[in-house]
């Protein structure tokens, strides 16, 4: 697991600014309509069925290097929502600023199944548990959710707060993780 973690987190690097988008896909997943993007380089975004309609042809749209890189986003989102995926190996091409960049590389590292506090993130950032809230904004920032694991940031009591994809689609996320790591309470009949 540790090698997975540091190998996603070197490829969880910082875009050129100018690097051209290759290709754009609409799949469907339990959670609605994910629309991915990709750059040569990368998968750039993850953006859920809530968020502003993309300024790209809304069918599947790619290059032969775009194509490649939504294909492999599309089959290892296809495994972690059928279960057999805990971890994603993707190159990742987000862009944000140090801090931003900083904060999602942490998200990384949050096993599957399991959450953190804001105040934790920033501590396993370095910072003290007073950067929670620059920690929750950089994470809200994050263009990869799902892959770059936003979700399993809770607040310090560990209610949900805050997530793009609304609160019903982390809750979704989090029990889906739960359920599959075994770690999930039975309910009650």
């Amino acid at each position: 697991m540790r090698s997975v973690v540091h190998q996603l987190r070197r490829k969880l690097v910082a875009s050129r600014q100018g690097a051209q988008l290759t290709g754009v896909r609409v799949v469907d997943t339990p959670i609605g309509r994910l629309t991915l993007v990709a750059a040569a380089d990368g998968l750039r975004e993850v953006r859920f069925p809530n968020a502003p309609p993309f300024p790209a042809p809304t069918a599947d749209s790619a290059d032969d290097d775009g194509r490649a890189v939504l294909d492999e986003a599309e089959r290892q989102l296809s495994e972690y929502f059928g279960g057999t995926r805990t971890s994603f190996d993707l190159p990742l091409t987000p862009r944000g600023t140090p801090f931003q960049l900083a904060a999602w590389r942490g998200l990384v590292a949050i096993p599957f199944g399991e959450t953190v506090s804001y105040g934790e993130q920033a501590r396993r950032l370095g910072h003290p548990s007073g950067k929670a809230r620059a920690v929750g904004a950089a994470n809200g920032q994050n263009p990869l959710p799902i892959v770059v694991p936003c979700h399993r940031v809770v607040g310090a009591d560990g209610s949900l707060t805050g997530f793009g994809g609304g609160l019903r689609t982390k809750a979704w996320l989090l029990d889906h993780e739960q359920r599959v790591a075994g770690t999930q309470l039975p309910l009650a009949p």
